[in-house]
């Protein structure tokens, strides 16, 4: 068996350029130069909480190829306009766009790890117009509160559509190169129960906010000639989708906003946060505007502000393998020549790439949650997990030699009900956005101008979608979550197993309660 590197973050995350790294990029120097500016500064906010532990010296570059250290920037001594916890898209996205608004303002991120660190580093790539969240679940909610649910699911997915575009237009505007394609996103049957979900998926997607020019079901034939995918039956294609190398978005974001004045601190882990300040194992910082932006990782940090608590979201591993570069003659037979972002319609569902660099990338479950809502650290992948994705590329693309370069894996934040919630508390001046299910790299850019709005006190599109305020109620506790969880993706296995055996027309009756015990349904 080939042997492969196994965790260190992820390769996206390996294979670009960061601080301290030998490999040096543009957007290194200026993360840098931007650190070197601030590393004078006191770390000390005398009015603010204390921390209880002592600050940490150095760090180490976390999956790069060297193991460079560097003195992290220090905390800001005065009070901040702005301090954003979490360095991943969500608090880089809402650092961007307070420092175009407000370029006179005092901003500081402060990142536990390294910027990218989370789910931004380690993601799938997918700039994907799917909602974060059960639509039926968020249409039911607007029209319990004596609105239109179903015109509030079409405006979400509308500003879906935009943040897509707008995202596109920084990178250009920007000069950041993801290595971005708009391939779309090609959705496979490889059953005829597969294909029944498709046709169910797209009568959906026309309700709620697509057009046919969006979205469009395939042909058998027409599905292989993007893709060769073996037996398979049809398919559903998703225009607007947009393949990314998510290192290089996150760190590429993260030059751009350091170059404009916004203080990054990593190593600078939170502990808990209130009205006017935030607490780190390196000090405390005074800010006006506290947002949160942990996504999975909102449960590890104290606060009585909307959207915060242990159960309020729970940390869902995803894994994925790379293979190594393939030889040309393996992609002249399967094709892919639209770097198209593909997903299969087996409830235990993968998602899938061709990188720029010639590999394919495959991701799904497996392993689904840690007891505890523990989480993945550098992001090492169990051998079993690992065989399942190896077996499903091989059912995707059975006859090729295709061996694995690395595996990893990441949390994705799932609420109660599947639905992404934003939140805002005028009085502690405290926002919190969690809980993307795996669309987040698109709602990432949506949610941060969302919170911005609600902190400028705006009424706009944005502020009257249906994940603000969204109530997804509390996880269970232990033991039972870990119970419910791990019982979901083995009812979930037992379906696929038996649709794909027998070749079955309809959806498992096994996974239909499945999916409504789990509150997956739409």
């Amino acid at each position: 068996m080939t042997t492969y590197r196994n965790g260190e973050v992820s390769h996206w995350m390996r294979n670009s350029d960061r601080p301290g790294s030998s490999a040096r990029s543009e957007a290194a120097a200026a993360v840098d130069a931007a650190a070197a500016a601030n590393a004078g500064e006191a770390a000390d906010a005398a009015e603010a909480p204390r921390a209880a532990e002592a600050p940490q010296a150095s760090r180490t570059a976390a999956g790069g190829g060297d193991d460079a250290s560097t003195t992290p920037p220090a905390l800001p001594t005065g009070n901040q306009d702005l301090v954003i916890i979490g360095g991943g898209l969500t608090g880089l996205w809402a650092a961007y766009y307070a420092s175009l608004e407000h370029p006179d303002w005092a901003i500081t991120v402060l990142e536990a790890e390294e910027v990218g660190y989370g789910a931004s580093g380690r993601n799938g790539g997918w700039l994907s117009t799917l909602i974060p969240g059960n639509r039926a679940v968020y249409a039911k909610s607007v029209t319990a509160a004596r609105g239109s649910g179903l015109e509030a699911v079409r405006a979400f997915q509308q500003a879906m559509f935009t943040a897509i575009d707008e995202t596109l237009a920084v990178l250009d505007a920007e000069g950041i190169d993801a290595h971005q394609a708009q391939g779309g996103n090609l959705k496979v049957a490889q059953t005829p129960a597969g294909m029944e979900r498709i046709r169910a998926t797209y009568q959906g997607d026309l309700t709620y906010g697509y057009s046919t020019d969006d979205v469009r079901l395939l042909s058998a034939a027409e599905t292989r000639a993007r893709v060769n995918v073996d037996n398979a039956v049809g398919g559903i294609f998703y225009e607007r989708t947009t393949a990314v190398d998510p290192a290089l978005l996150t760190r590429g974001l993260a030059a751009v906003v350091a170059a404009r004045g916004v203080r990054i601190c990593e190593n600078a882990r939170v502990s808990r946060i209130g009205a006017g300040y935030a607490v780190t194992n390196r000090g405390a910082v005074r800010g006006t505007t506290i947002l949160s932006c942990l996504e999975a990782y909102s449960g590890t940090i104290g606060g009585d502000a909307p959207g915060l608590g242990a159960r309020q979201v729970i940390p869902v591993n995803s894994s994925i393998i790379v293979t190594e570069q393939l030889p040309e003659e393996t992609w002249a037979r399967i094709g892919w020549e639209g770097r198209e972002c593909l997903s299969d319609s087996a409830h235990t569902f993968v998602y899938a790439q061709r990188t720029a660099d010639g590999r394919i990338a495959i991701g799904g479950r497996g392993s689904p949650y840690a007891f505890n809502s523990g989480t993945p650290g550098s992001g090492a992948v169990d051998e079993r997990t690992v065989a399942q994705l190896r077996h499903k590329l091989g059912a995707l693309f059975p006859g090729f030699d295709m061996p694995i370069a690395h595996a990893w894996r990441g949390v994705i934040g799932v609420t109660r009900d599947w639905c992404a919630g934003i939140y805002f508390d005028p009085h502690q001046r405290i926002g919190v956005a969690r809980g993307y299910a795996g669309h987040g790299v698109t709602a990432t850019q949506l949610a941060a101008r969302t919170l911005l709005d609600r902190a400028e006190g705006r009424t706009t599109s944005r502020t009257e979608l249906p994940w603000n305020d969204h109530d997804s109620g509390l996880w269970e506790p232990e033991p039972v979550r870990w119970l419910g969880v791990h019982a979901m993706y083995r009812l979930f296995e037992a379906a696929d197993g038996w649709e794909h055996s027998r070749r079955a027309e309809r959806t498992s009756l096994i996974a239909r309660f499945g999916s409504r015990l789990a509150g997956l349904h739409e």
